[in-house]
């Protein structure tokens, strides 16, 4: 027996040495992380596309109260547009009091909050709001799709709105209103900017793609990273266009330098520096200055009351 096993122990070394030698190789890069999961796909139910519009993506902003008015006119300084009048509100469904108003501009729409009482779990969490056909076809599509409903669909003062969180943590409000709403395209659609790890990310990207029905344009595992604050490394990019507009979804290890992770929405305007003098003229900070890609500069900027932006060029 114990020849046997002296026999073996060869086979087993060099079996041992060729799962060494296969096993992955850590990278510095922003994209490091585990191998990619199997491809095998679980079918998901088709559901109608209840999209209606980019210009209708509302990027949430909650801000002090005392913070409303300089928030509000540091914006339009900026980028142009006009607020609707602002009026208090209860935008939830469990007792709260805000102020709140809308905020368009060429480039994308606000649901600005400035609330007055403490805010109700998860609200303030969701990072923007969109538009849907029919709330419960929506809810109905977002689940099948693998979102989780982390509150049902609830009345509030102009129709009814829900919070979902997809894989990966983006937590996103869908909303509906009575009256449904008219509004011009956008000269510039923003990006939603989402920040997912490489263990998620493949899983987010397709159920994320069949609710919205919409595509992947690019998948670039080598891009950049300097467009997150990490220039000289890569990070994985991907864009993805639908009815609700464009998202920009960086894979990342998590390692983000301030104020990355912290911006929302990306927005691309025609003259960067120009945008970036006229921010600074009403009050915004640059958090991090024009940065120069293959497909042109990138700032961040600091509004008053906090808001943090991505601004880019190209229109």
């Amino acid at each position: 027996m114990f020849k046997s096993l002296q026999r073996l122990r060869p086979v087993a070394l060099l079996s041992a040495a060729l799962l060494i030698g296969l096993a992955p190789v850590s990278s510095a890069f922003a994209d490091a992380g585990p191998p990619e999961l199997s491809t095998g796909k679980i079918a998901l139910a088709k559901h109608p596309d209840v999209s209606v519009g980019a210009q209708y993506d509302t990027t949430h902003v909650y801000v002090a109260s005392a913070d409303l008015d300089a928030f509000v006119n540091s914006f339009l300084a900026t980028f142009g547009g006009k607020a609707s009048p602002r009026a208090v509100f209860t935008v939830t469904p469990t007792p709260s009091k805000t102020a709140s108003q809308y905020v368009q501009t060429p480039v994308g729409m606000l649901s600005v909050f400035g609330f007055e009482t403490p805010i109700p779990y998860p609200f303030g969490n969701e990072r923007t709001g969109y538009l849907v056909t029919d709330i419960d076809q929506g809810v109905k599509a977002a689940r099948a799709a693998g979102a989780n409903v982390l509150v049902e669909p609830f009345d509030d003062p102009i129709g009814k709105d829900a919070i979902i969180q997809w894989p990966g943590g983006l937590t996103m409000q869908l909303y509906w209103h009575t009256k449904a709403p008219n509004y011009a395209p956008l000269q510039s659609v923003p990006d939603n900017r989402v920040y997912v790890s490489r263990d998620e990310a493949n899983n987010f990207v397709r159920r994320w793609v069949h609710f919205s029905h919409g595509k992947v344009v690019s998948d670039n595992p080598h891009a950049d990273a300097g467009v997150i604050g990490r220039p000289g490394e890569t990070v994985r990019e991907i864009l993805i266009t639908s009815g609700f507009g464009r998202m920009v979804v960086f894979v990342t290890d998590g390692k983000l330098p301030f104020p990355f992770g912290r911006e929302t929405t990306g927005y691309g305007v025609a003259d960067l520096a120009q945008t970036l003098d006229r921010a600074q003229a009403a009050g915004a900070k640059v958090l991090y200055p024009a940065y120069s890609t293959a497909s042109g500069k990138t700032a961040v900027l600091e509004f008053p009351g906090g808001y943090i932006a991505e601004v880019h060029d190209g229109q």
